[in-house]
């Protein structure tokens, strides 16, 4: 670091930082569990050549880079647990090219999802894929991020048609193209999409776009218990019904809600978020053949709300439920967990984990976005109790081994970061080897966000 940061000061001047704010503010890990994993420095570069120019000095002296983006991440992906320099892309942030008529468009990685879909309105396209957080696409991108809407959408696996990423050696490398298919040689854009800043710095991305439908509605249903709920999802699955959206709250997860986001309208009971998108015939078609199938399930109290303010009060208590699980203890702490099964699995690893959560002693609302059979618990727990922070940790790796057992994977979205590293092990005891072995290959000199994803022989 002594023969780094004049070089770095010379070339970006107040954009290196040092300050113990800005450093506290890049090594706390996240919006996880809190860690405190300090950088040496941050530095804030603009385009592709002065990341490039930061990796060539980080390769030649060997100090660890490690992207950041907006450090809206769960599993501790921004922690500079080696310290070195952390890379803050946010201020890259430019939309650089759009194509209506292709519906793709490039951006720079410190672009956030709010802010594209800000920019692509008044063409009337958007970009759906949704975490909840407006984190950055590039962090997106990295993470292999999706959402509530990735049981129509997909996730950034399916949007991304290729990157522009900065090798740790400096060189600057485009992958894909802005074809929807190509048989071109290895598929290197699949390689970095969900690699976590691993193997190189992704600048840019292009992604696919999609037109605003012409109707949108979405609608809330509740059920006596959790079996009706899921199995009303798996048939509408089953017979093919495109729903944008169908999220899964369970009864401690609605109540949370409620008294949080104040959706006094609720029972506290299982509830069902659902989400239509298509043309007038199609959106009463999708909502008579969901009424119907609810109906047999016991479902009832199915409520509407057409009104785009209805709509946003609605997915923003969603999204919220973070805030509405910690607001049920003040002062608690939360593990979240990221189970993800096939959907025959789902109804069977929901009942399990149900049943371990009661066993457990802990409060842990369950919220899921089951239309592509992953959901989340919000394990609460003192702080101040080491008894309750091992039962918490305890559960949610039951949780995580669960979904493994059951033929799914212990992360659907949130990545394997620092917290994952032995479940992924766990997952593909195989596989990691090899992940090692690209590792080595791309970045021997393990600059690249070292101590993440999987542990490297010293």
């Amino acid at each position: 670091m002594q023969a780094l940061l004049p070089a770095l000061r010379a070339r970006f001047g107040d954009r290196v930082s040092t300050a113990a704010a800005v450093l506290d503010h890049h090594g706390g890990g996240g919006e996880g569990v809190p860690i405190r994993s300090l950088p040496d420095a941050v530095v804030f570069p603009l385009d592709n050549e002065e990341v490039a120019f930061v990796a060539r000095l980080c390769n030649q002296t060997v100090v660890p880079i490690v992207p950041f983006g907006t450090g809206t991440s769960l599993e501790a992906h921004v922690a500079a647990v080696r310290g070195g320099i952390s890379l803050d892309l946010s201020r890259m942030d430019r939309l650089l090219d759009v194509s209506a008529d292709s519906l793709d468009c490039r951006v720079q990685a410190g672009v956030t999802r709010l802010q594209l879909n800000a920019e692509l309105r008044e063409l009337g396209l958007f970009f759906p894929i949704d975490p909840g957080a407006n984190a950055s696409l590039g962090g997106m991108t990295c993470t292999r991020a999706s959402g509530t809407a990735a049981v129509r959408y997909g996730t950034m696996r399916d949007a991304v048609l290729g990157l522009t990423v900065v090798m740790p050696d400096g060189r600057i490398v485009r992958t894909g193209t802005r074809a929807r298919k190509t048989a071109a040689g290895l598929d290197l854009t699949r390689l970095f999409v969900g690699s976590e800043g691993v193997l190189g710095i992704v600048t840019e991305i292009q992604l696919r776009l999609w037109g605003l439908p012409e109707t949108v509605q979405a609608a809330v249903c509740q059920f006596d218990d959790l079996r009706s709920a899921i199995q009303t999802v798996i048939a509408v699955l089953q017979i093919g019904v495109p729903v944008a959206r169908i999220e899964l709250l369970d009864d401690v997860q609605t109540a949370a809600c409620i008294a949080f986001s104040a959706l006094t309208e609720l029972q506290p009971r299982p509830t069902l978020f659902i989400e239509f998108h298509g043309s007038p015939a199609a959106v009463r078609e999708q909502i008579e053949t969901i009424e119907q199938i609810a109906a047999d399930n016991g479902g009832s109290g199915f409520a509407w709300a057409e009104r785009p303010e209805d709509r946003s009060r609605l997915w923003k208590a969603r999204h919220d439920v973070t805030y509405a699980n910690l607001a049920l203890r003040p002062g608690c702490r939360m593990i979240g967990t990221d189970a993800c099964v096939p959907i025959a699995a789902l109804a069977a690893c929901i009942e399990e984990t149900r049943s371990d959560i009661e066993a457990s002693g802990l409060l842990a609302p369950l919220v899921g976005h089951v239309g592509d059979g992953n959901f989340h618990l919000g394990i609460l727990f003192d702080p101040g109790s080491e008894d309750e922070r091992a039962r918490a940790e305890a559960l949610a790796e039951r949780v995580a081994m669960r979904a493994i057992r059951m033929g799914g994977t212990c992360t659907g979205e949130h990545g394997i970061g620092l917290h994952r590293i032995h479940q992924l092990v766990a997952e593909h005891p195989e596989g990691v080897d090899l992940m090692r072995a690209i590792k080595r290959a791309l970045d021997p000199a393990n600059i690249m966000n070292p101590g993440k994803m999987f542990e490297m022989a010293s």
